[in-house]
């Protein structure tokens, strides 16, 4: 019988072989994005820049920060599956994502720098090289939890502006700087008035929508109002999401020797 651990690694190790486990191979379902109509004047890029910006630093705090996340995600047949993770974030160049249930793989450490993913488990001596597209839980990839860096992964410009509930939202397109974000196109919703991301879609390389995701529960973290919670919706396989839910934000000091291989068994 393998344990808990093993068969982790085992599908771990797999994913790392595969590639992106959420390519647009992984279902013959599909639901393309209908052309999108650039507004007039939206080339304005450092206007577009500065409201990825904003909607950046609304997310999440400039300083060194940690932050508990419990993913709730949801199938088809309505069973829920949960686990949660306690984030260590720096610049948004630099992250550690640790299991902390479920308790069978807590000691389980990811670790981010600039693009570059590892992760690194109790009883493995080297580090296993992942993609930030590849699938952590549910409908949450690796990069959804260890790079929130819209503003360093894509290129943006305004689309249009829409009228929700009353409110003014800037629509923006955002373009993959590079292959090794998580996403090639991101769809985003942000309002005018101040900064607050509203929603988001993601899309392939093949211009297919993979899975929509909305910002919601505004609470005060750290002197701002942040969303505390965000529910995926994958747009190939209905009925199934994932939701996100943030806690205990708080500041911390974390120095750079935090966000390397030898530091990391050290870390509680």
């Amino acid at each position: 019988m393998k344990t808990p651990g093993l068969r982790f690694l085992i599908v771990l190790l797999f994913a790392a072989l595969a590639g992106n486990a959420q390519s647009e191979d992984a279902t013959t379902v599909s639901r393309t994005a209908p052309p999108l109509q650039d507004a007039p004047g939206a080339t304005d890029d450092a206007k577009a820049r500065k409201i990825v910006e904003d909607a950046d630093r609304v997310r999440f705090p400039e300083e060194g920060f940690q932050v508990d996340v419990a993913i709730v995600t949801t199938g088809k047949d309505g069973e829920a599956e949960e686990r949660k993770y306690r984030v260590l974030s720096k610049g948004n160049e630099n992250t550690v994502v640790m299991i902390t249930e479920p308790a069978s793989e807590r000691g389980q450490i990811m670790l981010m720098k600039g693009r570059d993913l590892w992760v690194f488990l109790p009883n493995v001596s080297q580090p296993v090289r992942l993609s930030l597209s590849q699938r952590l839980t549910g409908e949450v990839a690796n990069g959804d939890l260890a790079r929130a860096n819209f503003t360093g992964d894509y290129k943006a410009k305004v689309l249009r502006t829409e009228m929700i509930d009353g409110e003014k939202y800037n629509v923006l397109e955002l373009t993959a700087a590079d292959r090794g974000v998580a996403y090639q196109r991101v769809v985003y919703w942000v309002r005018e008035s101040d900064s607050a991301p509203y929603k988001a879609q993601f899309y392939s390389m093949s211009n297919r929508l993979l899975k929509t995701c909305t910002y919601g529960k505004y609470e005060k973290m750290l002197g701002k109002l942040r969303p505390t919670q965000l529910v995926m919706t994958d747009a190939l396989r209905e009925g199934e999401r994932s939701v996100l839910d943030y806690s205990k934000m708080k500041l911390r000091e974390l120095p750079d020797k935090v966000f390397t291989k030898d530091y990391l068994k050290k870390l509680e």
